[in-house]
């Protein structure tokens, strides 16, 4: 989708009314509209506590009461005054969550469309014991056969591993070919690294959409405190320059690279390089770098794109420093003429929490 339409489609969703009327619901809707949400949250067999909390069963419970997630202060205030989950409740926080409960973590603005609101909450209440409490019940017999008491059989001991016999510690093993190669995923500047693939940018917008404008914004503008990545040209001599992609950054090796490793956030590693490559050519097309819906980024161009503020970077020279170039020890006390002066705050800086309401989880529906 262009900027134009995606900005087109964001005014109008001001305009619908709020309110969540009743649609019919859709699981597998649902589940798709889901995907905006699962980089915080989980829901499934196994599920775990992320940036948000898990949402099994979540329907019936009392916002704030899961233990193991810490909540912000206003979640579990909400809780003691007697919020439950439930379609009402849950379709307000959706839609609004900022607005619902104040002082909530969640960063996500808000599902725009009713009918989206409707379907992951039908997709959310198939994770529900609400929803599946009668197929779940046990016959009489079973539940009588689970009363019998159980006869525990002691477990085997376990013998002793043999010691290793390389190293100095004789611990661990050598690592194999296959460990190796999925650690060793870093890009170089000159492409060294990169793997076989292409990504366009229409493609990388709808994985953009799904996995990281919960946190980034729809047009990489940063949603509460995270990270902002479009934008910012011209402003690194300001006073609060804002370092983006498109401003600041010096190689597009990095982007893929960070991509690639640590994102989603709380899913890492989870994407194709495919969805990389595309993922990368939507970044450059947000910061005006590729203007070209249709431009597709491969392991064939990459080393062709050059980010603004490369110019800037220069090669670490220390070593040709005075100290260093003459073979001295570099100085470790007493190196200025007068005391070190503090010229600015890291509150001033916006990397400080500033107030008890900082605490609590980055984000959660309850």
């Amino acid at each position: 989708m262009s900027k134009s339409l995606k900005l087109f489609g964001a005014v109008a969703g001001l305009l619908i009314v709020t309110g969540v009327p009743s649609f019919a619901q859709d699981v597998d809707a649902g589940k798709k509209v889901f995907r905006k949400c699962a980089s915080c949250h989980a829901v499934g067999d196994n599920a775990k506590n992320k940036v948000g909390p898990q949402l099994n069963d979540v329907f019936g419970r009392t916002a704030g009461s899961l233990d193991g997630f810490k909540y912000s202060k206003s979640m579990k205030a909400a809780g003691a005054d007697g919020l439950v989950w439930n379609d009402e409740t849950v379709g307000k926080y959706l839609e609004k969550p900022k607005a619902y409960i104040k002082g909530t973590k969640m960063s996500f603005a808000g599902l725009k469309k009713d009918k989206d609101v409707e379907n992951v909450i039908a997709y959310l209440k198939s994770f529900s014991g609400e929803a599946t409490e009668e197929a779940e019940k046990p016959d009489d017999a079973a539940a009588n056969e689970e009363k019998k008491p159980q006869t525990k059989v002691a477990a085997a001991p376990v013998a002793d591993a043999p010691m290793a016999d390389h190293g100095t510690y004789h611990l661990g093993r050598p690592a194999l070919p296959e460990e190796i190669a999925a650690w060793d995923i870093d890009i170089r500047p000159d492409g060294q690294g990169l793997p076989a693939g292409s990504g366009t940018v229409a493609r990388g917008g709808e994985l953009f959409d799904e996995q990281c404008a919960v946190c980034h914004g729809s047009f990489g503008e940063g949603e509460g405190r995270w990270p902002v990545l479009a934008g910012g040209q011209g402003t690194l001599t300001d006073d609060r320059p804002v370092k983006t992609i498109g401003s600041y950054w010096p190689y597009l090796s990095t982007v893929f690279d960070y991509v690639k490793r640590a994102m989603p956030f709380g899913n890492a590693q989870s994407l194709s390089d495919d969805d990389v490559y595309a993922l990368t050519a939507y970044l450059l097309y947000l910061n005006d770098i590729v203007t070209d819906e249709d431009f597709e980024l491969s392991s064939d161009n990459f080393t062709e794109v050059r980010l603004p503020n490369e110019a800037n970077f220069i090669d670490d020279n220390r070593q040709d420093e005075p100290q260093y170039a003459a073979g001295l020890e570099p100085c470790m006390s007493n190196c200025m003429p007068e005391p070190a002066k503090v010229t600015m705050h890291a509150r001033v800086l916006d990397v400080t929490p500033e107030g008890e309401e900082d605490e609590g989880g980055a984000g959660a529906i309850d």
